[in-house]
């Protein structure tokens, strides 16, 4: 494992905070956001990823968004994961250095998305980013929307790169957890939040969650009681947050229902940009049902005015 970076716990993949209209970052928002997560006792905040919009954001915006994280982040002494992957192998090179710039402490890399490539495209890709600095990269494998995986082959002849030190899993798939696992011993992150406990049972070692948005204390805590081999605590936080964690992940597309979340509690605008839309009005009543079901798994609110909205 990367002397550099700790992979073990809860990496939240942080939303990015717009303006009312969209038109530009909400840096109040934002480092608010941040601070949120740091005292809910997350292990990293991971700005610029498919959760933070990341296809929306221009190069300039996207380097302010991984700019205030860091500074917010390491004041309080948590780690940053910055979003810098892309379907061309110059850009993600440039992203990645521009982010080592920044402070970031690793560089979350998609795989390329649209062109899909051959596994020994995927392979060539990942390593000449590797090779462009001395920045520790997780890699990020989501078929479902980059249309190729990183098969596990891929991943074992991956690994032997220093600079390649986890990958997040948001295949859906035990089989490909435990084929990685089986073939090397790159840490592995869960991709998805109903899906941490199980990866976990074959050797995941944490998760990067969406749900941490909205309840980074109780993912937090979920991953730690996983860390101590404490099952009982982990499936009964698991199932208390089991409900938000399929349910806003099936109202609409990420993160469009999280951010109605966070609005409805009173943490953030709910602004996408597009081509997302805001949540639509049965949407809304969705989450807002979903909210109220899930009372008891929230973390406590910041006043009893954002308790309030968010059960209203």
């Amino acid at each position: 494992m990367h002397a550099r970076i700790r992979v073990v716990g809860a990496h939240t993949a942080i939303v990015t905070p717009f303006t009312d209209d969209g038109s530009a970052i909400d840096a109040a928002r934002l480092d608010s956001q941040v601070a949120r997560q740091c005292d809910g006792g997350v292990t990293s905040v991971v700005p610029c990823g498919t959760t933070g919009e990341a296809p929306t954001l221009e190069e300039h915006e996207h380097a302010g968004v991984v700019e205030r994280a860091v500074a917010v982040a390491h004041g309080r002494g948590v780690q940053v994961i910055a979003g810098a992957g892309s379907n061309s192998t110059a850009h993600a090179v440039r992203m990645h250095r521009t982010v080592a710039g920044l402070g970031a402490d690793a560089a979350l890399h998609v795989a390329p998305y649209y062109n899909k490539p051959s596994q020994e495209g995927i392979y060539r890709h990942f390593m000449t980013v590797a090779d462009s600095c001395d920045l520790p990269i997780v890699l990020y494998s989501i078929p479902g929307r980059c249309g190729v995986a990183i098969l596990p082959e891929t991943v074992e002849r991956l690994s032997a790169h220093p600079n390649i030190v986890a990958i997040k899993e948001a295949t859906g798939s035990l089989d490909s957890a435990s084929e990685i696992r089986r073939r090397c011993a790159l840490p592995i992150l869960s991709g998805d939040d109903s899906l941490t406990i199980g990866f976990a049972a074959v050797g995941a070692v944490g998760v990067v969650s969406v749900i941490s948005n909205i309840a980074p204390a109780r993912v937090s805590a979920m991953c730690s009681a996983l860390a101590a081999n404490d099952l009982a605590s982990a499936r009964q936080i698991h199932e208390s947050l089991y409900p938000l964690a399929r349910g806003l992940l099936s109202i609409d597309t990420n993160p469009v229902p999280v951010k109605c979340a966070l609005e409805l509690m009173g943490l953030d605008s709910g602004a996408v940009r597009l081509p997302l839309v805001r949540a639509s009005e049965q949407a809304r009543a969705q989450v807002r049902a979903l909210l109220a079901h899930s009372r008891g798994s929230l973390d406590a609110p910041a006043s009893p005015a954002r308790a309030a909205a968010a059960v209203a």
